[in-house]
């Protein structure tokens, strides 16, 4: 599987993952999330689920592809610390007022649901690359040198 496909799949499951847990808390058992703030009432409905997690997906293949460019082999472990980070970050609006204990179990759910697809989907390698990869080429004698006068050594 190419790293493309994989991430693309990772991606997917990061928008498909929150809004099951939308139609579970929602349509499925009757709980609207909503989160009140003064006088102001926001319903979070299907497509804002899609729309954030599509663009947490996005943002985050974004940083990824930059790393992987500029910082070669630690960007996975670079991009998946600041993954984590993100996520501990996304937990502060839940700590707040204006919403039930149903909408921040539901929305810390999806939090999490999205994080998981993408920490694990993203961080896809190519398979054919790496098998193919090829190895630190070794230096070869010239012919009639032995490897012993290489490298100095009795011969």
């Amino acid at each position: 599987m190419s790293a493309r496909r994989g991430r693309l799949g990772g991606m997917g499951l990061a928008v498909l993952a929150p809004l099951l847990v939308w139609l579970v808390a929602d349509p499925v058992l009757g709980h609207r999330l909503r989160i009140v703030n003064g006088e102001q009432t926001l319903d979070i409905g299907a497509v804002a689920v899609v729309l954030a997690a599509l663009l947490a997906a996005l943002a985050g293949w974004g940083l990824l592809a930059a790393l992987e460019r500029f910082w070669g082999r630690r960007a996975r472990a670079l991009w998946t610390g600041v993954a984590i980070a993100v996520l501990a970050l996304s937990f502060l609006p839940l700590t707040g007022d204006g919403m039930d204990g149903g909408t921040r179990a539901a929305l810390a759910l999806m939090h999490l649901a999205v994080a998981a697809a993408l920490i694990v989907g993203l961080r896809t390698r190519d398979a054919a690359a790496t098998r193919s990869a090829p190895s630190t080429p070794r230096p070869t004698a010239p012919e009639g040198d032995s490897p012993a006068k290489q490298s100095g050594g009795p011969g």
